[in-house]
């Protein structure tokens, strides 16, 4: 269950691995095996990495004859850029008391 609509996002953005495809999606759309074949780990792996990145809404999958396509949906990101906007002056304060 997510209480606030930013849990999902911020969640999959917290591992590195996921803001990597993020950032390879941010190219353009790619299937399972050219996703696998930028990290050293299994195609199941990957497969459980996107499904948590579909759930947080930040990419869509499809299915194009055989292959299955993962694309970036860029919706959740002005929310979560706003809520950090938030937060700017207090770290801009705290990075000058230092």
């Amino acid at each position: 269950m997510v209480k606030y609509p930013l849990d999902r996002p911020f969640q999959a953005l917290s591992d590195r691995t996921r803001r990597a495809i993020l950032a390879r999606l941010a190219e353009g759309e790619a299937n399972v095996g050219t996703l696998t074949a930028l990290f050293e780990m299994s195609q199941p792996a990957v497969y459980k990495h996107l499904r948590v990145l579909e759930k947080a809404g930040l990419i869509s999958r499809t299915q194009q004859g055989t292959a299955l396509l993962s694309r970036l949906v860029a919706a959740p990101l002005p929310d979560a850029t706003e809520h950090l906007g938030d937060y700017r002056s207090a770290w801009a304060e705290s990075v000058q008391r230092r």
